[in-house]
């Protein structure tokens, strides 16, 4: 079983140095942006510079969010950087419907010569509602994801807790349609190291895998929530060897009942633990 990646850190594509330095800062992913953190009249150079980096392949994964795939700019990011071999997925904000995901795959099929990876930004109530029919809208979307800053301006909601509704709502959406759990949104304040690991056990609490980061210092502390203790690792190889001996339903020594989804819990439970 192939661990997921658990850290996915942000660089804005105007600025090729920063990239540069989240390539080399031990990320699973690079999501290099050129939405939001790219200025109207840095968006053209932001394309041709990411155009550059990806016509080579990269030692780690790549994936690029384009700008929103309805308005005028999505589009040419699109075309310019579908087939290119560095590119390993495309994040695409402000999705609301599954149409934009059709729209998507199969533009970026006939560029590419083959499916590309996608995944799906939920940011305004109206994409919540539409979270498992756009989580099952194509094969080529491999993952969904919420956009808090933008969910929480559309929802008015000021406290942490009025989000929690619709991070259930995307993880069950996510495994209804077969795929992976979501990574978290970021934690925006670079420097609040501790309620970063506090929000990330509360989101794996909640279901989520992994989180997206926008600062190299963050990837750390996302790793080491989301990584099993010591504890929950023992526990997994009791039931991993528990239902190698005996198949079929059981009880362990402390009177754990164990069924096949306890053992392939405890399966992706070593998968992480082991995953370097």
């Amino acid at each position: 079983m192939t661990a997921p990646p658990l850290t996915w850190l942000y660089a804005p594509g105007d600025r090729p140095h920063v990239v540069a330095r989240a390539l080399a800062a031990g990320a699973d992913v690079v999501v290099i942006d050129l939405e939001d953190a790219v200025a109207p009249d840095r968006k053209t150079y932001a394309r041709e510079a990411t155009a550059d980096l990806l016509a080579e392949p990269q030692s780690v994964p790549v994936h690029v969010r384009v700008n929103a795939v309805d308005g005028p700019l999505g589009p040419r990011d699109l075309d310019a950087l579908a087939a290119l071999p560095g590119l390993s997925g495309l994040r695409l904000p402000k999705v609301t419907s599954p149409s934009q995901i059709i729209r998507v795959a199969l533009r970026t099929a006939r560029a590419s010569g083959g499916p590309l990876a996608l995944c799906a930004l939920l940011e305004t109530a109206l994409a919540v509602e539409h979270a498992y029919a756009i989580a099952a809208a194509h094969p080529s979307l491999r993952g969904i994801s919420l956009g808090e800053a933008d969910l929480r301006a559309d929802l008015g909601v000021r406290g942490d807790a009025g989000l929690d509704w619709s991070r259930s709502r995307v993880v069950v959406a996510a495994r209804a349609a077969g795929l992976p759990p979501p990574s978290q949104s970021i934690h925006p304040d670079i420097r609040d190291l501790e309620g970063l690991a506090a929000s990330c056990t509360h989101g794996r609490a909640l279901g989520f895998l992994g989180r997206a980061a926008i600062h190299p210092r963050q990837l750390r502390i996302i790793e080491r929530a989301y990584l099993p203790t010591a504890q929950e690792i023992e526990e997994a190889e009791t039931i991993v060897k528990a239902a190698t001996r005996q198949q079929g339903a059981q009880a362990l020594p402390d009177g754990t009942f164990v069924d096949a989804a306890v053992v392939a819990t405890a399966h992706r439970t070593l998968s992480l633990a082991h995953r370097h």
